[in-house]
């Protein structure tokens, strides 16, 4: 009886797509967690906003309280002892600063809110005027925030230059904010890699710019972390790549987002870095 002999490439080959399969498998089940984690994050967003617009409409309502309070303690100026009329108006100027600033706060705590609901409610596919200098910086402030949450020891210099002049432009805005989001989180997670590898001597840096270039607008996100190894950059767009470790990315953020910017939003986006030292995604975004 003749042994049986496997061919060694078949069975290399057999066990690649074995591994392939499983990867693409894992990465569906990360999506499905995803899925299920935006539709948690709308429903806690959405409890969120009722308690957060008591506080802010009875906080501006308070400072307009303390305004007629100080205009009818002022009719008894004459009747006051001198110090305890001053100690009243010193209570009372404090009093309104802190609630302007409750009221200026939970603003743009509501503020984040609506984009976060925005980044939830998954694709709708409308077009909407959206101010891109006020969205990106509301989401390097989310991506910060959200970092911090997760880990308290993360720290890490914010940097901006937004073009005034970029305005208004129509865009998919939950779509967008699903770019930026992934963008910063991808350079904030960067320079922790850096920081384990430099813990002395290192600043971490996030950059943010727009630019009005005409026809069009061009955005940049730059960290100084470790940038992409050139091995690798003609592969950071492709679905299912990451660099990350297991359990620590799907390699889906930045396929998404090169869809989003090039297939849906007629633009570009691209990587410029140097390993170890940088890494700047650029977008250029039609005004029409």
């Amino acid at each position: 009886m003749d042994d049986l002999k496997i061919d060694s490439d078949d069975s290399s080959e057999s066990n690649k797509i074995g591994d392939q399969l499983k990867a693409v498998r894992d990465q569906l089940l990360e999506c499905e967690k995803l899925a299920s984690l935006g539709q948690l994050t709308a429903g806690i967003v959405h409890e969120i906003k009722n308690p957060l617009n008591f506080i802010t409409n009875f906080s501006a309502l308070s400072v307009e309280l303390v305004s007629e309070l100080k205009e009818a303690v002022g009719k008894f100026r004459d009747l006051i002892d001198t110090k305890e009329y001053d100690y009243l108006q010193e209570i009372m100027g404090d009093l309104e600063t802190n609630m302007q600033k409750i009221s200026e706060h939970g603003k743009r705590a509501d503020s984040i809110i609506r984009g976060m609901l925005l980044y939830a409610h998954g694709k709708s596919g409308e077009r909407v005027p959206t101010d891109i200098n006020a969205m990106l910086s509301e989401y390097v402030s989310l991506g910060y925030h959200g970092m911090r949450a997760s880990d308290n020891t993360f720290n890490i210099k914010l940097e901006s230059n937004y073009d005034p002049s970029v305005g208004i432009i129509e865009v998919v805005p939950q779509d967008i904010a699903r770019v930026f989001l992934n963008l910063i989180n991808n350079a904030c997670y960067s320079t922790i890699q850096k920081k384990k590898l430099k813990p002395e001597n290192y600043d971490p840096v996030l950059f943010t710019g727009t630019k009005n270039l005409g026809d069009r607008i061009e955005i940049r996100v730059r960290d100084n972390g470790v940038g992409v190894p050139a091995s690798v950059r003609d592969k950071i767009f492709n679905p299912f790549f990451t660099t990350k470790p297991a359990g620590k990315g799907t390699g889906l953020g930045l396929s998404i987002s090169y869809d989003i910017i090039v297939n849906e939003h007629h633009g570009e986006i691209k990587v410029e870095t140097t390993e170890g030292e940088y890494a700047e995604f650029i977008i250029a975004l039609p005004k029409r």
